[in-house]
């Protein structure tokens, strides 16, 4: 327990992190996920951890989230 949904996102150049945005980018998500699929928070990162090829590296997200606790993202 004491999981949620978040999301980390890399806003395009020009595009400013407001409440706005965040606000948007939350109608977005409700409107085309399921409810349990809805982040119930976002981050904002500068840039993404990529590898060589341009794909996310998403252990080292989610390491910076999950650290030392016990349960894991899968």
């Amino acid at each position: 327990t004491g999981e949620e949904v978040k999301a980390v996102i890399q806003l395009a150049d020009g595009i400013d992190e407001s409440d706005t945005v965040r606000g948007e980018l939350l109608e977005h998500a409700r409107n085309k996920l399921a409810r349990y699929k809805v982040p119930s928070s976002i981050d904002f990162e500068e840039t993404l951890p990529r590898l060589e090829t341009g794909k996310l590296y998403k252990r080292i997200l989610k390491d910076r989230y999950w650290g030392n606790k016990n349960s894991r993202i899968v």
